[in-house]
């Protein structure tokens, strides 16, 4: 089985690249699937490079070409865009392609990377794989996008396409060159620009132990069952005081409201619109951080034999490639 080929999209971002990594250690043969204007940071020389954009069928056929096993982990992760639709298009409509051309080209097994996102967190905390988000309930275009993505997979799995869904959290830990939100409050808070805290969580997990799961439910995952890959439900003051602790800062305690943050998440995002930069603040991720985002994610570890390393492991390490890469000021 290790000797396998297997494709794995999103290869040159976060998730992606350390999916790849596990596999390669694994004896897989990995081919990876990357727009020609993808960074190559994260690329190893090994693996053999597919270049293709997700939305062209063509070339999403010939990366499938040879391919026993597929790793569909490539997502749009942003929590704003000028245009919204972008997003919801880049995750729904690829996944769509990638699963049907999937589907035809006979591949034998696949993993697909959803994300917490598609999870109700209103039902009851930590929320857990049984909580289903209806997208007309989802906040903004991403978990919108997200859950509408989940479903197309779960109907084609119905209909015999053999699936294994997997659910990360909030992965933190090297390699995370865009970054993502999880890792730009690592940066800020690193770097000793984040002077309050609202009160919500988040639940952390490092990007390795989240590949390593991935690896797990190609072998013991149960087709069209959802798996979610966390770690440690930690309360955000409580992150940012261990950021604080390990970069030998002063942690911040000012508490704020909430509904504080709503005025300045709306300049912040009039702001981004002129300069075309992400802003650091997002409407939908004020709307998001008014609840805890816990979630418990026994079904992965008693059904895959998932396991995850302390959070704060994880924090050092994104910290310190963070700091190897100039991004901390």
């Amino acid at each position: 089985m290790d000797a396998d080929r297997v494709l794995v999209t999103g290869a040159a971002g976060f998730v992606g690249s350390a999916i790849a990594a596990v596999l390669r250690n694994a004896g897989f043969r990995v081919r990876t699937l990357v727009r020609a204007t993808s960074t190559r940071t994260n690329l190893h020389p090994d693996d053999e490079l597919a270049i293709g954009d997700l939305r062209d069928r063509t070339a999403v056929a010939a990366a499938l070409a040879d391919v026993r096993y597929l790793f569909h982990a490539a997502a749009d992760y942003r929590l704003w865009a000028p245009d919204p639709s972008e997003i919801y298009r880049n995750n729904v409509e690829t996944t769509r392609i990638v699963m049907e051309e999937a589907q035809r080209c006979g591949v034998e097994r696949i993993v697909y990377t959803s994300s917490v996102a598609t999870i109700d967190l209103l039902r009851k905390s930590p929320a857990d794989e049984t909580d289903w988000l209806a997208e007309s309930d989802a906040v903004g275009a991403y978990k919108r996008s997200k859950v509408a993505a989940e479903r197309i997979v779960e109907d084609m799995a119905r209909g015999g396409l053999p699936v294994v869904i997997v659910n990360p959290s909030a992965p933190i830990g090297p390699r995370d060159v865009r970054p993502t939100p999880t890792g730009r409050i690592i940066v800020e808070a690193a770097s000793g620009r984040m002077p309050g805290f609202v009160d919500t969580g988040l639940n952390l997990v490092h990007v390795d132990d989240v590949a390593a799961g991935h690896l797990l439910a190609l072998r013991h995952g149960a087709i069209g069952e959802r798996y979610i890959l966390g770690g440690d439900n930690v309360y955000l003051r409580t992150i940012l005081a261990d950021i604080a602790q390990m970069v030998g800062r002063r942690p911040p305690r000012l508490k704020i409201p909430v509904a504080v943050t709503y005025p300045v998440a709306f300049v912040a995002e009039l702001v981004a619109r002129f300069t075309g930069r992400a802003p650091f603040v997002t409407l939908d991720g004020v709307r998001l951080a008014s609840h805890p985002m816990f979630f418990d994610d026994t079904k992965a570890r008693r059904t895959l034999g998932y396991v995850s390393r302390p959070y704060r492991e994880a924090i050092a390490d994104a910290i310190a490639w963070f700091r190897a890469g100039g991004y901390l000021r």
